[in-house]
């Protein structure tokens, strides 16, 4: 066979003799030189190779068989999920990472292959860094067993320490002339207007095709909704395999493509000579704490940018408009985020059980799962009785794994009965979903022959499933947590049993419902709800029977003792009564949190008292305590109170007053100073330093301020005019006398004639303050 005349061709030699030396390698090239679809070819024996996405599996695929002239299935054959084109003779096989997750946990030595081949690495998917670490541990079985990870750009150095410090092997593409302009929006303009503007400006300014790089389908329809009278094409997952495949075939007159991340690497889109990009891509995200996973937009990274921006100059020069300032270029981040960083990891725990690793540590990472996050995904799955007490699979867990969707729709289509396939096709392409309501949403997903397809298979996977079932049904299992109940007649706001509270959008045909299952739901930043996207109405007796509820007694604070029976579902409380006699340290518990909520001021509190003390424990240390509101609220005995009334009685600072030592307390923190006129001054010690608020006639012949706690702390004098005004601050009275007070007096005397303003102030008389005659 004859290769096609492509960048890559000039390194297969020294690519096939490495990994053939080696055992692994790196091919690191730019998209267009033919590393996808020409390498494999090149390679001997049994081939499989790994994409990310459905959608790159099955255009490599038929890109490999033409380029033999044989139809796919015959040397070079895909399988994804829910479809598979392979023969006896398939010599190739192009597969999704995930598929091939499965495929090495059913048989780690992968018997039978001699290459995997793991495309686009760079991208950093979830089931492919899994797939990584996976295939690197499997050729302790199997070291005949070659890895060739390839990349259009990534740092190599951990890549290649990952694979037995592989060679690195570059190739380089045809270079064409790209000129990059910088088209952010205008004050106030949504980024599908800009990308709209960015659009028509390449069409004016191009002659081929327009290739646009949005988040997701959302953008894609409102920018094909801006672009009246404009060839459009759309390019994202969620189409038919009709659609996709008629994006990636050339067009007869001028085209703009829309097109997610799909578009980014491994496809080649045909006839493109222009590329606007949005800037933006949606990414993988989870909130632990609301229990709410979902997608975010986030700006691309500068590896992403430019590999878009490659995609303008394959064929000839080429044009990138680019949706941001051009000053903002520099504060990208350099590589995306790796997903395993922040997606939900519980399907990721099942699959490092099933290895034998529950916690990975015996696999090696480019990046290592979260602790916290693979610990939250261990939680699901053992309320989903998938793991033991000891983090082992129960047969029920590799029933769920082979599965292959996320563990909780497994666990629907198990035990949902007869119609969960239909209902858990939806909610794992819940793009299908046209409306709130599942109800409706399963009506019109009825005609759409993807879900026809996905159902069936699922379907397939359950042949002995028995039961009804209605869509609330199928959606309590999978999501337990997020049945709901109606705050409150009327409300459109529910409170599903994690705690989270979310709220119906207008006009979504539920809001006359009490409880609901909520299938999809999301929370916006700045919002103070969650939204729902997608729930099936449901009642109270199918939530109790997926999540049986429990009954505590609670003693909380809510501005005062509140003590009730209460019948809860998760966060949810079904009934409640008063609770007559509390356990007294319950009650200590919810006196504890009262206090730490409103503070102190609940108690018999003197905060001169407390100000005083907490000086000698700075000053002095033991035996003076502590007086913050931790050290208090955890040490304080308050037994003797009940509710907020008799807190009121409780002094702690008496309690906690050392003895015999309190018995200095005046002497060693006085609250009044004698100064030289005879006054006794009170201390302001709220600060971090004691002060003495006097006046400055009254403290002539003071050539020292005065110390207290027993010479350790040094008054701070803030001296004060006639009328009562700051006029200096010191604690060094010999300097001051000596500097300042000639300047205080220049300044002073003449506004207060009628008071002293002797010029040694060192050893005149001082004078009290002057009252007013009655």
């Amino acid at each position: 066979m004859k290769l096609p005349d492509l960048p890559i061709v000039a390194v297969l030699p020294d690519l096939t003799g490495k990994l053939r030396e080696h055992g692994t390698a790196i091919l690191v090239a730019p998209p267009g030189t033919g590393k996808t679809t020409v390498v494999p070819l090149a390679l001997d024996g049994r081939i499989v190779v790994a994409e990310p996405r459905r959608l790159a599996a099955r255009a490599a695929a038929a890109r490999m068989a033409s380029l033999l002239g044989e139809p796919v299935g015959r040397t070079v054959g895909y399988a994804v999920r829910g479809d598979r084109k392979t023969s006896k003779d398939t010599r190739i096989e192009v597969v999704t990472s995930g598929l091939l997750v499965r495929r090495i946990q059913h048989d780690p030595e992968l018997s039978g292959v001699d290459t995997v081949l793991l495309d686009e690495c760079h991208e950093r998917h979830l089931d492919a860094d899994l797939l990584l670490a996976l295939l690197t541990d499997a050729r302790a079985l199997r070291p005949d067993l070659k890895l060739l990870a390839t990349s259009a750009t990534v740092a190599t150095e951990r890549l290649a320490e990952l694979l037995d410090n592989a060679p690195v092997i570059r190739a380089e593409a045809r270079t064409f002339p790209t000129d990059v302009a910088y088209v952010p929006p205008a004050r106030g303009e949504r980024i599908e207007a800009c990308v709209a503007r960015a659009t028509r400006r390449a069409l004016s300014e191009t002659d081929g095709d327009v290739l646009v790089f949005l988040p997701g389908a959302a953008e894609i329809n409102r920018v094909t909704a801006m672009l009246d009278g404009v060839n459009v094409v759309t390019l994202h997952g969620r189409l038919s395999t009709q659609v996709q495949d008629k994006a990636l075939q050339p067009g007869s007159a001028q085209r703009v493509v829309l097109a997610t991340a799909v578009a980014e690497s491994s496809l080649t889109v045909p006839g493109v000579r222009a590329v606007v990009d949005s800037g933006l891509s949606r990414v993988p995200r989870v909130d632990h704490r609301r229990g709410l996973p979902g997608l975010a937009t986030v700006r691309v990274s500068v590896a992403v940018a430019e590999q878009r921006a490659g995609r303008a100059s394959r064929e000839a020069p080429g044009h990138v408009y680019r949706c941001w300032a051009e000053h903002e270029h520099a504060t990208l981040p350099r590589y995306p985020e790796p997903e395993i960083r922040v997606a939900d990891l519980t399907r990721l725990a099942l699959e490092l059980a099933c290895w034998g690793t529950p916690d990975g540590s015996a696999l090696s990472w480019w990046d290592s799962p979260p602790e916290g996050a693979l610990q939250a995904g261990q939680t699901v799955l053992h309320a989903l009785s998938a793991l033991n007490d000891d983090s082992i699979p129960t047969d029920r867990g590799r029933k769920l794994a082979d599965i292959g969707l996320h563990p909780r729709l497994a666990r629907a289509l198990l035990d949902g009965g007869k119609q969960a396939a239909d209902v858990v096709a939806l909610l794992d392409d819940d793009a299908l979903a046209e409306s709130v309501d599942l109800d409706t949403a399963l009506r019109k997903a009825r005609g759409n022959p993807r879900w026809q397809r996905e159902a069936k298979r699922l379907a397939a996977l359950v042949p002995h499933a028995t039961g009804q079932s209605d869509p609330a049904r199928v959606v309590a299992l999978a999501h337990p947590e997020r049945l709901a109940r109606r705050r409150s007649s009327g409300s459109q706001v529910y409170l599903m049993a994690n705690g989270t509270a979310v709220e119906l959008p207008p006009a979504s045909g539920l809001g006359d419902h009490e409880w609901l299952a909520i299938a999809i739901a999301d929370r916006r930043p700045g919002e103070k709800h969650g939204r729902i996207r997608l729930a099936a109405a449901a009642e109270e007796n199918l939530a109790t029977e997926i999540t049986p509820p429990s009954t505590v007694d609670e003693v909380i604070w809510t501005g005062d003792i509140t003590a009730r029976r209460v019948r809860k579902l998760g966060a949810i409380v079904l009934s409640e009564k008063p609770l007559a006699d509390p356990d007294p340290e319950d009650v200590q518990a919810a006196l504890r949190a009262g206090i730490r909520a409103e503070g102190l001021e609940l108690l018999d509190w003197d905060p001169k008292l407390a100000a005083r003390l907490a000086l000698l424990h700075r000053a002095l240390g033991d035996p003076w305590p502590a007086v913050d509101r931790d050290a208090i609220t955890s040490t304080l005995d308050l037994t003797p109170a009940r509710n907020r009334r008799e807190l009121k009685k409780i002094n702690p600072l008496r309690a906690m007053l050392p003895w015999p030592a309190a018995t200095r307390l005046d002497e060693l923190a006085p609250e009044r100073v004698e100064v030289p006129s005879g006054s006794r001054i009170a201390v302001d010690y709220s600060g971090d330093r004691p002060v003495l608020a006097v006046r400055l006639q009254e403290i002539f012949g003071w050539r020292q301020a005065p110390v207290i706690a027993d010479g350790q702390v040094t008054l701070l004098l803030h001296l004060l005019s006639p009328a009562g005004r700051p006029t200096a601050v010191t604690d060094d009275l010999e300097s001051f006398w000596a500097n300042g007070y000639p300047q205080v007096r220049a300044e002073l005397r003449g506004r207060y004639p009628k008071h002293d303003w002797p010029a040694d102030p060192a050893s005149a008389t001082p004078r009290p303050r002057r009252r007013n005659p009655r």
